[in-house]
């Protein structure tokens, strides 16, 4: 789950229970509030990969996070981002941002594909 306030710019991750009850052993995933000082746009829209990779929109562009919250690097938008998807055959990461739509052939692939 993502947070949009530019003072608190996190995403949260939660324990997922057999029973499929969400939001339960709530934590900070990652904590974005200092790029949100720099950086135009908060945390948003997000994907994962096949290798649990988290690709999450956020101040600037498109964050890329490992399972356990680690920053593996960005895609520098240099605009506010909203959100991605992946699409074509899995490896190929959609990117919607204030201004444009844009398309990033990765090395990956998105989960479901």
């Amino acid at each position: 789950m993502s947070n949009t306030d530019p003072e608190n710019a996190i995403w949260m991750a939660y324990d997922v229970k057999k029973d499929d009850v969400l939001f339960t052993n709530g934590r900070v995933f990652f904590d974005a509030t200092t790029w949100t000082k720099t950086k135009k746009g908060v945390p948003d829209g997000m994907k994962i990969d096949t290798q649990g990779n988290l690709f999450a929109a956020g101040p600037g562009g498109i964050y890329v996070l490992a399972p356990d919250g680690t920053y593996l690097g960005s895609v520098e938008m240099g605009v506010a981002t909203a959100n991605c998807v992946w699409g074509n055959d899995g490896s190929t990461l959609y990117i919607a941002a204030n201004t444009a739509l844009f398309r990033v052939r990765t090395t990956t692939k998105g989960v479901g594909f």
